[in-house]
């Protein structure tokens, strides 16, 4: 075969080394197969093997001198473009799976969504109606007078099971004559309701009814410690509904309802209080001939009034300044309504409640219990005799 050998560049034919060495004699040591035609193409190298020829002549640079040739022979071919690369490197090759959730098949019946609008509604919200605000709401005070009889912790208990469900705030003026004693107390801390243990110190032995005076004692305490709520007289014999409890705290100054009374004979009711046209008060139904003389025709409990009206006289513009209080002075019956002629001066300054006066909210039953049994303490002195033996 023949052979075909490459002559020298012109650059470096003529080029003459140092003590008469060539570049191509020594170079060949470093080439497989002695050749450097894998170099020739390369303009930079014949600079850099002539370096190497030089420094390889010094005996012991000739191992560094090698170290320094590979390095330079690899950090060439590392930055040489050589092979194939994609530089096409996508923004797609970098982004994670897309993670749907499982399909739902969602039927609207009603409505057909066309569009979905993502806008965000920057206007403020306008504010609520001041009906919309809520009032706390009004304390209710509760005068009860009370006294030793028979039925006396039946009627307590019975009442203050009735207030204990009635929203607060509440508080109970329980009043007794005399002396207060320990069985009531205890029949007021059971009920759970909170509550005032008043005393009457005033001597009605001689008085026809001696609730005047024990309703004169709570009022005082109302007046002397200023207490803000709606005065209702309940006297622990009657029935009364939850909604009357509730229908009070819509009273700003006095507020009236009719009342359904057991008559003394027990053989009929009897309806006395306003007739209302929507809450206001036209006029009075009584069926009791007696007491036709009287300004107004309200029951004890049948009405109820602000207690500021007790010590606060110039917010009422009240013409005299007098304590508020019930007479004992009048004929029985007529209490209620010289009471009322104190706290307003005609029906333009009372409301009827509820609407329209239409519903029974309280019985007034008037039963008799003066000759029953009130065992002291409500406990047995001694054990009961058998009657009828285990057998």
């Amino acid at each position: 075969m023949a052979s075909i050998r490459r002559t020298l560049s012109p650059a470096y034919h003529d080029r003459s080394y140092q003590n008469g060495a060539g570049f191509s004699s020594p170079s060949n040591k470093f080439l497989p197969n002695g050749s450097s035609k894998h170099f020739s193409s390369s303009s930079h190298l014949p600079f850099l093997f002539n370096a190497v020829n030089i420094v390889y002549r010094k005996g012991w640079r000739r191992s560094f001198c090698r170290c320094l040739f590979f390095f330079v022979i690899g950090f060439v071919f590392g930055i040489a473009p050589f092979g194939y690369s994609d530089t096409d490197v996508r923004a797609k090759d970098f982004t994670l799976p897309e993670l749907k959730p499982p399909h739902a098949n969602l039927r609207f019946d009603d409505q057909i969504f066309t569009s979905v609008s993502l806008s965000v509604n920057t206007k403020l919200l306008e504010p609520k109606e001041s009906t919309d605000i809520i009032e706390p709401l009004k304390q209710l005070i509760v005068v009860t007078p009370t006294y030793n009889r028979g039925f006396q912790a039946y009627f307590l208990n019975r009442l203050g099971q009735v207030l204990r469900l009635v929203k607060p705030p509440l508080v109970w003026i329980v009043v007794e004559e005399k002396a207060a004693s320990h069985e009531t107390a205890e029949i007021l801390r059971k009920t759970g309701v909170m509550y005032r243990h008043v005393l009457c110190a005033f001597n009605s032995s001689s008085v026809k009814d001696p609730r005047v005076h024990q309703r004169n004692a709570a009022l005082e305490h109302i007046e002397r410690h200023k207490l803000d709520g709606i005065v209702f007289f309940a006297d622990d014999d009657n029935v009364y509904t939850l909604e009357l409890f509730e229908s009070l705290r819509t009273i700003s100054r006095f507020g009236t309802w009719p009342v359904a009374m057991l008559a003394r004979s027990k053989n009929k009711a009897i309806l006395e209080g306003p007739v209302c046209n929507a809450s206001q008060v036209i006029g009075w139904h009584t069926n009791d001939k007696s007491k036709r003389l009287r300004r107004f025709y309200a029951d004890m409990s049948g009405f109820a009034f602000n207690s500021s009206i007790l010590w606060d006289s110039k917010r009422w513009a009240r013409p005299f300044s007098n304590p508020i209080r019930q007479l004992d002075t009048v004929k029985e019956g007529f209490q209620e309504s010289t009471f009322i002629e104190q706290v307003v001066e005609d029906e333009s300054q009372m409301e009827g409640i509820p609407h329209g006066c239409s519903r029974i909210m309280n019985w007034h039953l008037h039963l008799d219990t003066d000759n029953l049994f009130y065992p002291k303490g409500w406990l047995l002195e001694k054990n009961l005799e058998v009657i009828l033996p285990i057998k």
